[in-house]
């Protein structure tokens, strides 16, 4: 027995951590069905979605349900019922009218003009707190198709065996962590299955919509490496950060930029490329091979170990000496890196690599930082791979002057959701 839908949403999570699903979006079937989605996504660091669903009770008997309707126009009947029932088609359709205009209202109440997460090219866990007649969920499942998810999983904490059975073949993927022989009600399976209230739906989704933030450490050869993870709903990819000599994850300039980057959807990761040991030595501050080694280690670690992130298009964004690493690891990922950008970077320290990337890429160079605008120029015409240098007037090496980050943070936006475009 599960002891609320928060214990069932964390063992849910779990199991389909375990499971390794690709690139996943969490649909939560209000009410209570999203107080389990939310923990879902949690754990997958996946964004939360909802998909409003109605049940279509039978006129003077409305916990009989004929079937049910979801958002998409999706709407699917028990023709069985109806016709054992002899359930007029006029009396179906009133039910139906009816309940369309209370999902129009409840989508409305729920999303407060957010847009649904894109299912494009994403697997779609459809996640509900239990399944009696699976009618609902068989609306959901097909309105997560309409909506293009690639795949869909249906997750749940409890539902009957035979109901397994019939909706295994409708799905990708089915979960469910208990099947009861003798199922009388959903609840059964709960001590505490209290009524979720729309207010609950609406704090849980609007949290959800901030993103979630989660502190990370990196394996790097015998090195551990912190990183703060960014990820916020539906995000189009992610961009990986390398911060310049003396400085780290937490250079107030770089989180500036990777809050821009986080409002337009894309998730970031900032981590320290070197131990504290190591960035007290010079040395290892302008080693640009063992910083691209770092970088690229992160980015086989996003790729494999984090899930909701993992085959999403990576990106990297330096500054300074990390602008030199980024070019350097993405000349050996080839074809893996979407875009680079570079603010205010020193790229002739990569500058024997710089044929071998085929990444973007887009430099960014105050105009008062002359110097560094020469050595940019000459990384610009040794570029083999699309480059483009933009001088931000005003400007200096730091951008510290009023207004000129965020001038490079729209940029770097800009030129990050051009790359990150799905096909």
């Amino acid at each position: 027995m599960f002891r609320d839908r928060v214990h069932a949403g964390r063992l849910l999570g779990e199991r389909l951590r375990q499971l390794g699903v690709e690139r996943p979006v969490v649909l939560g079937l209000p009410r209570g069905g999203v107080v389990v989605a939310a923990e879902v996504a949690r754990l997958l660091g996946a964004p939360l979605d909802i998909i409003v669903v109605r049940k279509l009770g039978a006129p003077g008997n409305p916990e009989l349900g004929m079937g049910a309707i979801a958002e998409e126009g999706v709407t699917v009947l028990n023709e069985a019922l109806i016709s054992r029932f002899a359930v007029a088609e006029e009396a179906v359709g009133r039910v139906a009218d009816e309940e369309h205009r209370e999902l129009a209202r409840r989508s409305s109440v729920y999303r407060r003009g957010r847009a649904p997460v894109p299912l494009a090219g994403r697997s779609a866990v459809v996640v509900d707190d239990g399944l009696a007649t699976g009618y609902t969920a068989r609306a959901a499942v097909e309105a997560a198709r309409r909506r293009g998810a690639e795949r869909v999983v249906l997750a749940v904490p409890v539902a009957a065996p035979e109901i397994v059975g019939e909706m295994a073949a409708m799905v990708d993927r089915l979960v469910c962590l208990e099947t009861p022989d003798f199922m009388f009600a959903v609840g059964a399976a709960y001590a505490d299955f209290g009524q979720t209230t729309d207010g609950e739906v609406e704090a849980l989704l609007e949290a959800a919509e901030s993103g979630t933030e989660v502190e990370v450490t990196i394996p790097a050869g015998a090195a551990s490496l912190p990183g703060t993870l960014v990820v916020p709903a539906g995000a189009l990819g992610v961009v990986l950060f390398a911060h310049g000599s003396g400085s780290s994850r937490f250079s107030p300039r770089n989180r500036a930029v990777a809050e821009h980057l986080q409002r337009g959807g894309l998730a970031t990761l900032l981590f320290d490329l070197l131990t504290p040991e190591e960035g007290a030595s010079r040395a290892a501050v302008f080693d640009i091979p063992l910083l691209g080694d770092r970088l690229a280690a992160a980015t086989e670690w996003l790729r494999l170990d984090r899930p909701g992130v993992a085959g999403l298009p990576i990106g990297y964004f330096g500054a300074s000496t990390g602008a030199a690493a980024a070019l350097w690891a993405a000349a050996d990922e080839g074809g893996g890196i979407a875009a680079v950008v570079s603010r205010g970077g020193r790229p002739d320290l990569a500058m024997a690599r710089l044929a071998r990337v085929s990444a973007p890429t887009l430099l960014i160079v105050g105009a008062l930082d002359r110097a560094v605008i020469e050595m940019n120029e000459a990384a610009r015409a040794a570029m083999v791979a699309e480059c483009v240098l933009e001088i931000v007037p005003g400007a200096g090496h730091l951008f510290e002057e009023p207004g000129t980050l965020e001038q490079a943070a729209e940029l770097a936006g800009a030129w990050f959701q051009r790359w990150m475009q799905p096909g």
